[in-house]
């Protein structure tokens, strides 16, 4: 994960408090700071984090394009 992304993250909310929030161990979370978030947790990720991070944020390898993986906005 890019330092920007992980510094935005912090800024949020404490990688105990995101594990909290996805029934995870801190451990676990930090695992992702040094590596990558798993591909099938990288949208629940971005809800917990209420969007304000994106999966392309996350990961731009499987979320190219900076909207993919955001909810569809209502007309």
């Amino acid at each position: 994960m890019k330092l920007t992304t992980q510094k935005k993250m912090l800024a949020i909310c404490s990688q105990a408090e995101l594990g909290r929030r996805l029934n995870r161990r801190a451990q676990t979370v930090n695992g992702w700071f040094k590596k990558k978030v798993p591909g099938e947790l990288v949208v629940r990720v971005s809800k917990a984090l209420n969007w304000q991070i994106t999966p392309h944020e996350l990961r731009p390898d499987l979320y190219p394009n900076p909207t993919d993986g955001l909810p569809q906005k209502e007309a």
